[in-house]
């Protein structure tokens, strides 16, 4: 897949929101699998324990897949290739996706290509770390 493909759209990621959000409230109540930005609204909660933003915004998160099941296969990247946070963000994932309505099995997998850099963040993101 082209590195242009790979990695969630700017626009999305540039949404309204601090880079710290609460909990996700939107919650899918018709027991149907959750939609991709249902997942990602939920994955905004995962805060990178070492720039104190959260994945999406930050770009960390590649590509988002929902079976009809509910199951949700994640890939995502950290932001140095020997970051020891991979099993940390994993179990973030899993547990603010959980209370999701409809979800199945979190599959999350990280993977190195295309190596993560400051332009995948959102606008919101390069601003909180005093990036202009």
């Amino acid at each position: 897949m082209p590195e242009h493909e790979t990695a969630i759209s700017r626009t999305r990621n540039t949404q309204e929101g601090s880079a710290a959000p609460a909990a996700p409230t939107a919650v899918n109540t018709n027991g149907d699998a959750p939609s991709e930005d249902q997942v990602l609204e939920a994955l905004k909660s995962v805060i990178d324990p070492e720039l104190g933003i959260n994945i999406v915004d930050l770009g960390l998160v590649y590509e988002v897949d929902v079976a009809e099941d509910g199951d949700v296969d994640i890939q995502y990247t950290l932001t140095t290739m020997g970051c020891p946070i991979g099993p940390l963000i994993e179990d973030q994932m899993r547990a603010f996706l959980a209370p999701l309505d409809g979800i199945g099995e979190v599959r999350p997998e990280m993977v190195l290509r295309p190596a993560w850099n400051p332009e995948m963040m959102s606008e919101e993101a390069k601003a909180a770390l005093g990036m202009f």
